[in-house]
């Protein structure tokens, strides 16, 4: 079996017809190339030995062919094989198969071969290796007489009998494929069985003729004769695969993208949809029409005065018309056509309705649309071509419907398929004329399968729908006197379509009695409900009646975010969505302003923890107002029957529409979220790009300065300073690293660090224009401020420049600044940093990227290429698609990359400036590519802007065409080619910004500005070429003469003559010729203290800000202050007054109680984001405060019921988990903790920390747990008295013989006095760390050591916390003993004694021993 392909080709008729019945053998067909496949020009027999050898090779040898000898020759040998005997009988079908029809057959000769080969297999048979005498013989029958020996002599084979008598397929001749073989025997042994036509043609229409795949088998044929013809050339498709061709872009769908003269991006745009076709008089009603679409959209967001309304839709129709008449992009449109985007006080409008306001004559010139706006307006122009090609089609469907019934006339259709703005409007138009006409629609769609060839089993069967209709039922439906179109007219236009509803005189159960049709419906009952079911489905497919509603739903609609199950546990307080787990009626505007919340809403929605519920604020009254719509006035029985079945199936209808309408609104308000964060991210993410490079002080703006950039990475104790010298033309000339860099004190006599002179030589050396510093850590801003030291204390300055003011020449200190590191922290990990400078450390690499930041913003963000994505422009930036987000970011980029223009001839072949060809208007990534193969075809030459598509206008170069006419349109003045004076091919204006289309009006600009008449104006051109007057112009630097022309007189007379509006147009020329492509983007933005705190701190306003408890590290202590410092690695002090109750002032020295590098918790209470510091509070009262987060709610949207019962039921689950009531005491340091997990809370505590938690002992109990020391704490039962019921807290609180009035005098006056007194015994010079054993052993060996002597130490008691050991031994040759001291309040408790402090304990120790040994004098004195 395993010699069966499974995927061999199905066999075609043809071949069935060719079969020689005589000689049972298929005419030979000769064949060419591999697996045998026809050729039509036949072949000669004696062709050479490697033809022959080459088809042999395709083929699988019979197993059992033994016609032929070991000597017969190769070219008989393959004819033999190809002569096959096929009894289509005897293998089209086994016998089981036969059996199963009930088909007579007769027993299959057994000794027929078991196996046989296919004509085409994919699974070769694997080749026997040859031998060592057979490795260089020519004659391959050697290793396939030998393999078929192999298999032909094996001896008892166990599976012999194993498949009985089968006959693989293959034993069909090999141009008869085996697709279904049995067909014919099937059909012929019916026949013999008795069977008649009528079952035959059952059978035929179940298993098919054997024909239905010829067309397929052909072309597969063709295709694969094709792929192996001789001469073909080897295609990329060869070689890659198809996932490579795609991401290379090599496909040929790449291909036609990369040849059409059309835009790049707008074919990708315009690719889901059919190209238009229209004549002129169809663009001009299309182009209105989406005009008027799109202002509908975007007018209402528009500030302006609402008399540009007119002017508006003027600007809105004339892009429309440039981007689809014109194939223009958005960039040339912005700047080439900017006049038809303003509204000038000399523009005049045809009002060609009365109610059209035009703008007062002194109306100041107005922006009409900006350029993100026209993004908007591209986008929306793709809405409309989806939007009108789904209306077209239902158009088309209804028109094709109504050549099948000439009689349908459907006013729904008619009256609102223009009326539809949205695809969801179009899409329910088209559903309604499915469910109205859903046998029609059937039969349509079989006409249509009929008519493109295809053939299709009948659907014959109606619908559930349909069989009401033509059933008695529908006569209910039709007496309920309205239908649901009219009841939506009405309640849409009340006064426009008023009427009178009339009344049947029988009721609804009365008349379904009458229409009772056995068997389809026995009782009146289902008369009325099928009536009920079809009024119900017809209302909820109404296309009016949903319109209706969903502008309701915008109008009225609410939001409720309700918490599931999972939520209510997983969404604590703490939890970012904790701000929306009760947020109820939040109506659409309240969303306005906070996109993320509502999709946030979502993602907890899709995280099942929420479920985020629209409904109409006024459904009762809306639903009332509606029923008064369906229901009549009559006064009677029969009439309130009728009224009341109306309200049923509208109410019915109502509950199933609702839900339908509000996924639908819920999804439209996630796009519009959606959308408006992607604006909000793509506006920050333009204003990162608008920023030149770094302008050193009396530089050029837009100049490359050369750069010298450090890092100290995270700023670790020990690690090195790196540095890297970056030339303005990006080369690293020189780098790395400092290790001793910081300065000394003259004062101290601390020398400086040894590499600071060796980098102030560099600094001499390189003359850099700046210093750029960043890192990962708080400790950069130390380096940024040492740096500054250093220039300042070394006189280090920056370049020389020429004051603007007295003409002098001056030099300022070098500037050093802090870079944003946002792009650099991709770079330097990447592979494309790998790549570039495999040498270089991985931190130098770093410092490359702050410096190309520096150097050029722009190139910088667009290296990232798709990871753009990852720098965060907006907060809860991940709720965006990836996609739409990178989509909306590619916008800016382009915009920005056409605002800047790209020198060509030097950024074509630049590996790092190509990267911004792609953002050129009118290309993309496959057109860049193009362009520059152009470029190199041409001799990596470009001397003039129209060499770009192949024309010379100065000499006769054959140049490669890199664009068509209409890409050379878009992208011909964003690509700069500088002037160069000495040649003569140069053209002044291939440098700026003018489009090559206003050659001409710039020469005219500039011959008029100098005073030229025609004869001199020929004279020049004749010697110089076209641009010979504006070559005289810069020559004579008169640039300034074109300042002096009166434009206005230039725009009004272009827009005469041409029709055109230009006066904007001539601005920028006049721009261009005084300073050809000047730097118009902002200058370098420098961080702002926020930024800076970010970058180094990774903490925001909302991760850290003041009223925050957080852990510190202790760093050293004074008697005055504490310097701490934050996890952040912000650096931070604490000063006396916040210094916790009884340390300083009297108290205990903060020495005592803190130590270097401990870690306490503390209390933000100043934060000097600048200059990355802090001061904080270690007052426990403080501390217990802890800062919750203000959510601004407004009254009645939060769920305030719901949020108590939540936190009562999660108390009762808590109360049956460890079975007692659960108590809730309000006080910071209360927790619903058992003693286990009181523990584990405070096992990273500092010792003296302390949990409130409820008792088991019951109700009139808490325990207080508190830590002693590492793994040692202590349970404190605490006795209420006079409670006012069973969860208050009492009056007094008792613990042992001490009583308290409340909880925090007990912590202070309890817990703090023996958390002081465990502080001091573990303080003093006798306490031993070890346990009872160790320090027993201790003072053995001191005994040892000292035989006479009496020695103690105290040490823990681990097993009753609050207790410790004092351990004694009176000499050597005493026995050592042990007495246990309790800490008490304030005190030490000894034998039944107090001791105020270890002083006191350690004498009375020693009169308690005297007086309990009589022998006392003449024993060792203990040691002190």
């Amino acid at each position: 079996m395993s010699l069966l392909d499974v995927m061999a080709d199905m066999g075609s008729e043809e071949d069935d017809e060719d079969f020689d019945e005589e000689a049972g053998e298929a005419p030979q067909k000769n064949t060419n190339g591999m697996n045998g496949l026809d050729d039509s020009s036949e072949e000669e027999e004696d062709d050479d030995e490697d033809a022959l050898k080459a088809v042999r090779e395709g083929f699988i040898i019979d197993e059992d062919e033994d016609e032929g000898d070991e000597e017969e020759d190769r070219g008989q040998r393959r004819k033999k094989k190809k002569r096959k005997t096929r009894d289509r009988s005897d293998e089209a079908l086994d016998e089981e198969d036969l059996d199963l029809i009930g088909v007579d057959y007769e027993p299959r000769d057994t000794t027929q071969s078991k196996y046989k080969r296919l004509k085409r297999g994919h699974k070769e048979r694997p080749v026997r290796s040859r031998g060592v005498d057979d490795i260089f013989s020519d004659d391959e029958e050697v290793a396939e007489d030998a393999d078929e020996g192999r298999r032909g002599g094996r001896g008892f084979d166990e599976f012999a009998d194993f498949i009985e008598e089968d006959q693989f397929e293959d034993d069909i001749e090999d141009d008869r494929e085996i697709a279904q073989p049995g067909v014919n025997l099937i059909t012929r042994d019916l026949q013999a069985a008795g069977l008649d036509e009528g079952a035959e043609e059952d059978y035929r229409a179940a298993f098919g003729d054997g024909t239905d795949y010829d067309w397929a088998l052909e072309l597969q044929d063709a295709q694969e004769a094709e792929d192996v013809g001789e001469g073909r050339e080897l295609q990329l498709q060869d070689v890659f695969e198809p996932s490579q061709l795609a991401d290379r872009m090599l496909t040929d769908e790449d291909n036609i993208i990369r040849e059409t003269d059309i835009p790049e991006r707008v074919q990708l745009a315009r690719k889901p949809f059919k190209p238009l076709e229209l004549t002129d008089d169809e663009w001009e009603t299309r182009l209105s029409a989406e005009a008027e679409w799109i202002v509908q959209l975007m007018w209402p967001k528009k500030p302006l005065a609402s008399y540009f309304q007119k002017p508006f839709k003027k600007a809105v129709r004339k892009v429309l018309e440039f981007l689809n008449l014109e194939d223009y992009e958005v960039p040339f449109i912005f700047n080439h056509r900017k006049d038809y985007l303003i509204h000038a006080p000399t523009d005049s409008y045809d009002d060609d309705d009365d109610d059209g306001v035009q703008p007062p004559p002194d109306a100041r010139p107005e922006r009409l649309l900006i350029q993100s706006e026209l993004w908007e307006v591209f986008d929306l122009d793709l809405k409309y071509r989806a939007l009108t090609e789904k209306r077209d089609a239902l158009e088309r469907n209804y028109e094709n419907l109504k050549t099948i019934d000439p009689s349908i006339s459907d006013r729904v259709i008619e009256d609102l398929v223009h009326k539809a703005v949205t695809i969801e409007e179009v899409q329910e138009l088209q559903d309604y004329l499915h469910f109205q006409y859903a046998s029609e629609m059937k039969d349509l769609r079989l006409m249509e399968t009929e008519v493109n060839g295809t053939q299709k089993r009948a659907q014959n069967a109606r619908t559930f729908f349909d069989r009401i209709r033509a059933s008695p039922a529908y006569s209910v439906v039709q007496a309920i006197g309205i239908r649901p179109d009219d009841f939506a007219r009405k309640a849409d236009a009340p006064l426009l379509n008023s009427g009178f509803l009339d009344d049947p005189d029988k009721t609804p159960e009365e008349l379904a009695e009458t229409l009772v049709n056995p068997p389809e419906y026995s009782t009146g009952e289902q008369v009325l409900k099928a009536a009920k079911t079809m009024y119900v489905q017809e209302l909820v497919m109404s296309p009016r009646f949903r319109r209706l509603l969903r502008q309701h739903f915008y109008q009225a609609g609410a939001i409720d975010c309700i918490r599931t199950d999972k939520g209510l546990r997983k969404i604590t307080e703490d939890h970012p969505y904790y701000e929306f787990k009760y947020l109820r009626r939040q109506t659409f505007l309240d969303l306005s302003g906070r996109p993320d919340l509502f999709l946030k809403m979502l993602k907890a929605e899709a995280e099942g923890l929420t479920n985020v519920k629209i409904s109409l604020l006024d459904h009762d009254a809306f639903k009332k107002t509606l029923q008064s719509y369906i229901v009549s006035d009559n006064v009677s029985e029969s009439a309130d029957a009728w009224n009341a079945l109306r309200k049923e199936v509208l109410d019915t209808a109502m509950s199933k529409l609702e839900s339908i309408i509000a996924t639908g609104v819920k999804e439209t308000l996630r796009a519009e979220c959606e959308k408006d964060l992607c604006s909000r991210a793509r506006e920050n993410y333009q204003n990162r790009l608008d920023q030149a490079p770094f302008k050193p002080q009396g530089g050029e703006l837009g100049s490359t300065p050369n750069v010298i950039t450090m890092s100290n990475g995270t700023g670790q104790r020990g690690d090195a300073i790196v540095w890297a010298y970056v030339e303005s033309d990006g080369r690293v000339l020189e780098h790395g690293k400092l290790v001793e860099f910081r300065l000394g004190n003259e004062e101290r006599g601390v020398p400086d660090g040894k590499d600071i002179q060796p980098f102030v030589d560099m600094c001499r050396r390189r003359k850099p224009d700046v210093i750029g510093i960043s890192g990962f850590s708080v400790e950069t801003r130390r380096l940024y401020k040492d740096v500054q030291e250093i220039v300042n204390k070394h006189g280090l300055h920056g370049p020389h420049f020429e004051d603007p003011d007295d003409g002098m020449e001056k030099e300022e200190p070098l500037e050093v600044t802090m870079v944003n590191d946002e792009v650099a922290r991709l770079y330097y990990t990447s592979q494309r940093a790998s790549a570039e400078y495999p040498k270089l450390p991985v931190l130098t690499r770093y410092c490359v990227g702050l410096a190309r930041y520096l150097q050029n913003p722009l190139a910088e963000y667009v290296s990232l290429g798709k990871d753009i994505v990852s720098i965060p422009f907006v907060p809860d930036q991940i709720l965006i698609p990836q996609e739409k987000l990178l989509e909306r970011l590619e916008t800016a980029m382009v915009d920005m990359v056409n605002l800047v223009g790209i020198d060509l001839p030097e950024a074509y072949d630049d590996p790092y400036l190509s990267k911004l060809l792609p953002y050129v208007c009118g290309l993309g990534p496959r057109k860049a590519e193009k362009l520059v193969k152009a470029i190199q075809a041409n001799g990596d030459e470009v001397l003039a802007r129209y060499d770009l598509i192949g024309v010379s206008e100065h000499d006769n170069r054959e140049l490669k065409a890199a664009m068509g006419p209409k890409v050379f349109q878009n992208c011909a003045s964003f690509l700069y080619i500088r002037y160069d004076s000495s040649e003569e091919i140069s053209d002044y204006l291939d440098n700026t910004r003018v489009h090559p289309e206003d050659y001409d009006l710039a020469r005219k600009m500039v011959a008029d500005a100098m005073d030229m008449d025609e004869e001199d104006i020929q004279q020049e051109v004749a010697e110089g070429g076209p641009s010979a007057v504006i070559r005289r112009m810069v020559r004579e630097d008169a640039t300034d003469k074109i300042q002096d022309l009166i434009l206005e007189d230039y725009a009004s007379e272009i827009e005469k003559r041409l029709g055109n509006r230009k006066r904007a147009t001539l601005e920028t020329i006049r721009a261009e010729l005084a300073e050809p492509f000047e730097e118009i983007r902002q200058g370098f933005s420098n961080m702002t203290a926020d930024e800076m705190f970010t970058m180094l701190t990774g903490e925001t306003k909302e991760t850290l800000t003041e009223g925050m408890v957080v852990p510190v590290t202790i760093k050293r202590t004074f008697s005055d202050h504490i310097d701490v410092k934050l996890e952040c690695g912000i650096e931070g002090g604490v000063s006396e007054s916040e210094f916790p109750e009884g340390v300083g002032s009297g108290g205990m020295e903060p020495r005592h109680v803190f130590q270097t590098h401990q870690i306490v918790r503390a209390r933000v209470m100043y934060l000097n984001r600048k200059a990355l510091a802090a001061q904080l509070s270690f007052r426990e009262d403080l501390i217990r405060q802890p800062a919750r987060k203000d959510l601004n709610r407004v009254s009645g949207e939060w769920d305030e019921k719901q949020e108590a019962e939540d936190k009562k039921a999660a108390e009762r689950e808590k109360e049956v988990a460890t079975g007692r009531p659960h108590r809730v005491v309000n006080h910071p340091l209360f927790f619903s903790f058992n003693s286990a997990q009181a523990e584990e809370y405070l096992g990273t505590k500092d010792p003296g920390e302390v949990v409130i938690r409820p008792s088991s002992k019951g109700l009139d109990h808490l325990a207080v747990t508190w830590k002693i020391s590492d793994n040692s704490y202590q349970h404190i039962d605490v006795l209420e008295l006079g409670k006012a019921n069973e969860y208050s807290l009492g009056k007094q609180l008792r613990v042992g013989k001490h009583t308290y009035s409340d909880l925090d005098e007990l912590i202070v006056n309890h817990v703090e006095a023996m958390a002081k007194k465990v502080a001091e015994m573990m303080r003093d010079e006798r306490f031993q760390k070890g346990s009872k054993e160790t320090t027993e052993q201790w003072l053995k060996t001191y005994c040892e050591a000292n035989p006479k002597r009496f020695m103690y130490a105290f040490c823990s008691m681990p097993r009753y916390p609050g207790y410790f050991w004092l351990c004694y031994r009176a000499g050597y040759d005493a026995k050592p003993g042990a007495w246990p001291v309790k800490v008490i309040p304030n005190a030490f408790e000894l034998q039944g004694h107090q001791y105020p402090d270890m002083t006191a304990l350690k004498n009375g120790f020693k009169l308690l021993f005297g007086s309990k040994n009589p022998m006392g004098a003449q024993r060792p004195v203990p040691r002190r």
